[in-house]
């Protein structure tokens, strides 16, 4: 189950999302990234970055730590933007905040360096959630003490919008050619050797059991939120098995950007070990999950 913690504070929208998620402060002195019942995509993005997010974490995946967050609209008030002050409006009561990490970077290919064999994790991974948000042209990756992050896990797992035809996406193919990862050129049967033993339907049902209850009710041809996280664990436990078998790592679209001077010269560049499981923040060390 995830830790739940009460905002204090709206500190600043975050307007690279098209969900338009903010930084806020927590009553447990925490500050985090928070996405929003009330946002356009609705429930469905939290589901997801809860589930892919803590199978992340439980794969070794650097993700950062996601907990649940009551919001009490009168904290928008103050807020001048009044497109913000009605996403909050419209978000009372259990939202999702993943931990924010100060100081991070945007991940550059072209900045940094990354290892085949870990590169070739992260695309199982993002193969096995049919993750189709993670492109060169948005990487929705950080770089954080010199290591890689992986957010926003929003857009994964389509096949969740449809459940009737859940089963028949879930056995598509992932085409990774224009994956960020996809120039360093990752092992990703190495990485399904490592992985996919690990991804058990016990494994799945303690990651879909951290979803609140009232992000699953009233879901159309479901009993109750039991059984749409069932639906979850039998979508995704096949797919881990044979995933590797049908990733298409092509050629990507060649950019046109270059990184800034000031990026480049002053970047860390990654050697790291893999393995090991996310780092913990500061505040999470102290006291949190």
């Amino acid at each position: 189950m995830l830790s739940e913690v009460t905002a204090i504070r709206y500190v600043t929208p975050l307007r690279e999302g098209g969900s338009l998620p903010g930084i806020v402060e927590a009553d447990d002195l925490g500050t985090y990234v928070m996405k929003f019942t009330g946002a356009g995509q609705g429930r469905k993005t939290l589901v997801a970055e809860v589930i892919c997010g803590r199978l992340g974490q439980r794969l070794g995946l650097r993700v950062p730590d996601l907990v649940t967050i009551q919001l009490d609209p009168v904290i928008g008030l103050g807020e001048p933007d009044q497109e913000v002050q009605e996403l909050l409006k419209a978000s009372g009561g259990l939202n999702l905040g993943m931990d924010y990490l100060p100081g991070s970077l945007g991940f550059d290919p072209l900045a940094y360096e990354m290892d085949p064999v870990e590169a070739g994790r992260v695309v199982w991974f993002d193969a096995l959630i049919n993750n189709v948000d993670r492109s060169w042209r948005n990487p929705n990756m950080l770089v954080w003490h010199g290591e890689p992050w992986l957010i926003d896990h929003g857009a994964t797992m389509i096949w969740h919008h449809n459940w009737p035809g859940a089963q028949a996406s879930a056995a598509k193919p992932y085409d990774a050619s224009d994956h960020v990862l996809a120039p360093y050129g990752p092992d990703v049967a190495a990485a399904a050797a490592e992985l996919a033993p690990r991804v058990t339907e016990g494994l799945l049902t303690e990651v879909a059991a951290d979803v609140p209850d009232e992000w699953l009710v009233d879901e159309p041809g479901f009993d109750g939120p039991d059984a749409v996280r069932r639906a979850y664990v039998e979508a995704l436990l096949p797919r881990a098995a044979t995933i590797h078998e049908r990733v298409t790592l092509g050629r990507r679209t060649e950019r046109k950007a270059q990184p800034p001077g000031w990026l480049t010269e002053h970047a860390t560049p990654w050697p790291h070990t893999t393995g090991g499981g996310a780092v913990r923040s500061e505040h999470q060390k102290d006291g949190g999950e």
